[in-house]
This record gives C-alpha cells, structure tokens and sequence, in this order.
C-alpha cells in the first residue's frame, strides 16, 4: 500500500493528519449548535491518546479514578502508589485498523514496583511502541522510490508518593519518537524524524472507609494534566505542531456486596489542551482565504492557534471560534462498569461494559464497549471489544488484549514449593 493511501486512512478514521480540516458548517438538528462549523482539533503523535490497556478498554477507555494497575502511568501516574501489590507488570497488543489495514498495531509494556520500607514510593516505566506497518513510498508519476516501515513510541519514567492519608500525586517524564517518512523528501521539503518531550502530573484521591447501605465502599477521585510538552516538526521549515496536551478529571464508586462480588461505576471527562483551529477570513465568492500584507490569513472568528506551548495550553479554554457552545463541545465524556467475582480474598473473574461520547461536530467518536478479565495463579488476562456507534472506528472488529503479571502470587507460589520440598 501507497504512504499516501495509508496515511490517508489514518487520517480519515483516526485523526492522524497533522494540519486542521477545512471546517464546514454542520447541522445538529439543534437550532443552538445550526450556526457552528465541523472543527476538529487535530495534533501531532495522536497515538498518545490511545488507551494502550485492554481494562481500560472494556470500559469505555475510563482511567483517571479507577483502582490502581500496571497501566496507570498512562491514565493517572498518581494511582502507582496505592497499587496493591509491591509490584507489577502487563504486556498489552492492540491491532489498529484491522479491518482496512492489515499490519498496523500498538505494543505496550509497563510496569511498577514499590521502594522504601513504608511502601509510600513508587517507581514505574512503560514502553509504547506504534507500528504503522510496511509502506510504499512513490513519486508523482507513481514510480517506487523506496519503502519503509513507519514508527512511533513512547518511553515513560514515572515516580508516584502517598501524600497524605487516601491521597497521592505522581509525575511521568516522558520521550516521545517520530518517524514517519524515513528522511525522504515531501512536496519539496526534506523530512526528519520528529521528537519531543513532555511530562505527566496526576493525583488520585481514594476513600475506603465509606458505607453505602452498610455495604463497604470506595469513593475515588482523579485528576491528571497529559502530555504537557515541546511541539514537535518533521521538517526543517520551523513548522511545528502541538503534541496532545490533555486535561483528565475522573471520579470512581465501587461497592463490595460482600466477599466474593464487588461492582464499580466509573466517568472520565476529557478536554484537549491545544488551540482550537479558528475560522479564516474568505475572499468574495471564493473558497481562497484573504490575507493581510504580510500574506497570514485573516481570522474571522477565534485565535491565532500559532503561539507557544504556555500560551496554547491557557487559550485552549476560550479560544473556539463558536464561543462557549463549541468550547463545551470539546469536551468528551466516558463512563464504564467493573464487576469482579472473588474468592478467598483473591479476584478471578471481571465482567466490563463502556461507553465513549465524543460530540459530531469534534470528532465523532462514540462507542460501546465490552471485556472480560481472568485471573489464574500468577497470570491474568485482559480481553475487550469496541462497538462503534455513530461511525467506523479503528478498532471496531477487533479483539485487544493484556497479559498481567502477578509477582506477588509468584513469590507465594515459590515460597509454598520450596516449603513442600522441605
């Protein structure tokens, strides 16, 4: 397959292009939203964004409250340190466009353990890696110039602490690697790999001593700021685009019917922390838009997206060119349930469903989601399923899944059969 073909397929289904849509004006039904235009924000490196985890993937991609596991570096990096277990560890595989293309996947491996004697402290990593599959460069007329096999990952360093009692704050630093085209050059312009850097803060907030019809409870809150770091360019022409600076809030409630049946609800509400792209002054009976005498566009409605990462990440919060009904529209809201059979105090069996809102006129993704989890000895296995509901979704059809690790099991396991042998 063609680059262009590939790319355009990314970009249709997965909001991978890197410069904004034309907007359109679009027609919700709703004679308040009849006057705002299709404006879909669009970054660079937006495979950041994936939910690498297959349990936050059976629950319509929630992560900022739910209880701590070896992919909290990603959803909230301040859940580390009330993980459970001294340590962790899970392998994650996600096929990406299955249904259109073949060889496009998302690896992820994470891990965690705990240091000190209080076990207060918590130390993480984790590894994504984005393969966009083998690719086909041509030139105008079509002829092969070469091929080559596109990537993208992340590496993550995270350090989480207890801060207080129920409270946690943890930060990730993280490397983020580009490369897209192979150094070839594009529409005259020599390519390069692009990089950047940029650090996760989250704090996560749990309560277990809460009754809620004499049942045990836990009440959990979270609150992350993602990706904040340097733009990144893929050429030498000083064009550079924001990486997917987020804002995450999420509260949790799970309740313990009683020893061996547990039920929790959980909601993400999402907000990109980039500039919204605004609406540009057009010529008289003509698609060209007007410029002023140093030839930049003219805009019409919004801000002038072309500022710094400081600057972006506060305009982020008023800058839309439809004013307040299209700056709330941004905002995209997930919910998902977690029941978990137990027994002897251990979990074995989990049952998921979620759902993921994200408005038409900003994307358009909306789907339902489903998964099982199962727990044996020292492995555990995480499986899900995505419905898509308002359009094609780049994993629709396609099963995702998780390897876990449990040290701790293994340690007890060891220690039992050393103790037989004896």
């Amino acid at each position: 397959m063609s680059i262009w073909k590939k790319f355009g397929l990314l970009a249709l289904t997965a909001s991978t292009a890197l410069t904004t849509a034309n907007a359109q004006t679009f027609d919700t039904g709703d004679g308040d939203d009849g006057d705002l235009q299709l404006n879909t924000i669009t970054t660079a490196v937006p495979f950041l964004m994936i939910g690498p985890d297959t349990r936050a993937g059976g629950m319509g991609d929630v992560g900022a409250a739910t209880t701590p596991d070896g992919a909290s570096i990603h959803w909230n990096p301040g859940k580390l340190a009330f993980a459970e277990n001294k340590m962790g560890f899970s392998l994650s595989y996600t096929p990406w466009l299955k249904a259109l293309v073949p060889d496009i996947n998302l690896a992820y491996l994470s891990g965690y353990g705990k240091i000190g004697k209080k076990g207060l402290q918590t130390l993480g990593g984790s590894l994504r890696f984005f393969s966009l599959g083998d690719i086909t460069f041509t030139d105008q007329n079509g002829q092969t110039i070469g091929q080559f096999n596109p990537n993208e990952f992340a590496i993550d360093l995270a350090y989480s602490r207890v801060l207080a009692k129920g409270f946690s704050g943890g930060l990730a630093l993280r490397y983020v690697y580009s490369n897209l085209t192979g150094g070839i050059n594009v529409g005259g312009a020599d390519t390069k790999p692009g990089m950047a850097f940029a650090a996760d803060l989250g704090f996560y907030y749990q309560n277990s001593t809460v009754k809620v019809l004499k049942k045990k409870t836990v009440i959990s809150a979270g609150l992350v700021f993602s990706n904040i770091g340097s733009k990144m360019s893929y050429t030498n022409l000083n064009e550079e685009d924001f990486i997917p600076m987020n804002l995450r809030l999420g509260v949790g409630f799970k309740m313990h019917f009683d020893d061996y049946n547990s039920l929790g609800v959980y909601l993400d509400v999402n907000k990109l922390l980039v500039p919204t792209p605004p609406q540009y002054l057009n010529k008289v009976d003509s698609e060209v838009d007007s410029t002023d005498i140093n030839g930049d566009r003219i805009i019409s409605a919004g801000q002038d997206p072309n500022v710094s990462v400081p600057a972006g990440l506060f305009q982020s919060f008023g800058d839309a060119p439809g004013g307040t009904a299209e700056e709330v529209k941004e905002v995209q809201v997930s919910t998902g349930l977690e029941y978990w059979y137990s027994l002897k105090g251990k979990q074995l069996l989990a049952i998921r469903a979620g759902y993921f809102h994200e408005d038409q006129l900003k994307g358009n993704r909306q789907y339902a989601t489903i998964g099982i989890g199962i727990r044996y000895n020292v492995f555990g296995l995480d499986f899900s399923y995505l419905i898509p509901v308002s359009q094609r979704h780049p994993l629709e059809n396609t099963f995702r899944f998780t390897l876990i690790f449990d040290f701790e099991a293994f340690k007890k396991q060891n220690k039992g059969e050393g103790e037989g042998a004896e």
